[in-house]
């Protein structure tokens, strides 16, 4: 006994060095991804109400439009670590060389439907006469950004799976600083209003998809994998991400479910609900920062055929995530006064956000570690566990947020649905499957 203790806190710190290593930086690079919308909504916020809630609705669908493609990253980070773990570099690389290809072919799919169809989308999610027409412009012109945003999330994946998180987190500060002042020139400097908000924002995401293209296919070309679209991989790609697709779109269905019902609520409401949903995205990014190393590290673990080395870092993790709830909880708690009037001065909005923003902070515990086991299941490549647990997460969830408002219930009573309900059905579906041990299925490539 006495010589298994030494042995063990070693294990936990080297697992807390891993960790460390890759979350730090994924926290930055993720936690600047919201501060895009975020900067969106305190620039545009000061515009007005109806605008704020054009943007509260044109933000969701846009979100959507890109997150349901959030496979590119997820499934190739999985892959790309595998592929390392089992010290095969160049096949790692040629998988994200198809991930990218993928991307780029879906985003361009994605504009030939958003921007058509902006105005129906906008006005089949409840946005009020006012809001309508600010949605449909800043909706339009973000959607000319969507391709690079993919493009991004493929490239990301690549280099997460690789054990590199520092650069995502340098280009994603230098995106956020790029957007930010981008935003504030246009919108008020050249009057462009909230079109100029999203002007701003597209500009900044196709530098980023620059940045990202360069680092992918300089290393590429370093280590021999061929640069040209191989269809063959492309359509590979594509059916590793099924499973993700599916859970992803299930959780987005969750929010927009959320939107639709907090739009017929009121404009008061749908605009705290959109200073809500920036907040609880950020708040998501922070604890997905030990997710994202959780799917680098159990990927490489597992593609070097050490399961008993995953089961462990994943106990580690699920620790790191309790503790970084915790911490998120009570600063969220006590920072709401400041942080409301960053974003609004209408005392309709700040009334509906003072409890709403307290049911946010008491649940972070919860969600802290729904996101690492999360994480820890696609690094596995345990996608249709995944696809199958969200699925049954929006079918207790919707009934009940769709009966919120015919019971009379407002904004507080439908994010007790969304932070409690949705969060604890999930937590119930991963915690069961962590401890059935059957994800740790060990290989260069997962073979079931």
């Amino acid at each position: 006994m006495s010589s298994a203790s030494p042995t063990g806190r070693t294990d936990v710190r080297r697992h807390d060095r891993e960790i460390i290593a890759l979350a730090l930086p994924a926290f930055g690079a993720l936690v600047a991804e919201p501060l895009f919308v975020m900067v969106d909504s305190a620039i545009v916020g000061h515009l007005g109400t109806p605008q704020l809630a054009g943007l509260g609705v044109a933000a969701a669908l846009l979100q959507t439009g890109v997150n349901i493609f959030v496979f590119l990253a997820y499934a190739t980070t999985a892959a790309v670590a595998r592929r390392l773990g089992a010290d095969d570099l160049p096949a790692a690389l040629r998988q994200g060389m198809d991930g990218v290809w993928l991307a780029l072919l879906l985003g361009l799919a994605v504009i030939a439907v958003a921007v058509p169809t902006a105005p129906w989308l906008i006005d089949a999610f409840g946005a009020s006469a006012t809001a309508a027409p600010y949605g449909t412009t800043y909706l339009r012109v973000s959607a000319l950004g969507i391709p690079a945003m993919l493009i991004v999330l493929a490239a990301t994946g690549v280099l997460r799976g690789l054990q590199d998180t520092k650069t995502p987190l340098y280009v994603a500060v230098g995106g956020f600083s790029a957007n930010a002042a981008l935003n504030a020139l246009l919108v008020y400097g050249a009057g462009l209003g909230i079109a100029g908000s999203a002007w701003g924002t597209v500009i900044a995401q196709w530098g980023m998809a620059a940045v990202y293209l360069t680092v992918v296919i300089r290393g590429a070309r370093r280590h021999g994998a061929s640069l040209r679209p191989d269809l063959a991989g492309i359509r590979a790609s594509g059916r590793a991400g099924v499973p993700l697709l599916i859970r992803t779109l299930s959780l987005r269905a969750v929010l927009m479910i959320a939107t639709a019902v907090a739009a017929r609520l009121g404009d008061a409401d749908i605009a705290a609900h959109q200073i809500t949903l920036t907040l609880w995205s950020l708040l998501a990014f922070a604890l997905d920062a030990i997710a994202i190393a959780g799917q680098a590290i159990i990927g490489r673990y597992l593609g070097a055929s050490d399961a008993a080395g995953a089961r462990a870092a994943c106990r580690r993790m699920v620790q790191w995530g309790v503790l970084s709830g915790v911490v998120l909880g009570l600063l969220v708690a006590l920072v709401r006064p400041l942080f409301m009037p960053l974003f609004t001065t209408d005392a309709d909005v700040i009334h509906q956000l003072t409890p709403v923003l307290l049911v946010v902070a008491v649940t972070q515990p919860v969600a802290g570690v729904v996101f690492v086991l999360d994480g820890v299941l696609m690094g596995a490549g345990d996608g249709p566990y995944l696809a199958g647990a969200m699925l049954v997460t929006l079918a207790v969830f919707a009934p009940v947020a769709l009966l919120v408002p015919v019971f009379g219930g407002g904004l507080t009573a439908l994010w007790w649905t969304v932070a409690g309900v949705m969060m604890g059905t999930r937590l119930i579906t991963l915690a069961l499957r962590a401890r059935s041990g059957r994800w740790a299925v060990t290989g260069a490539v997962r073979a079931r």
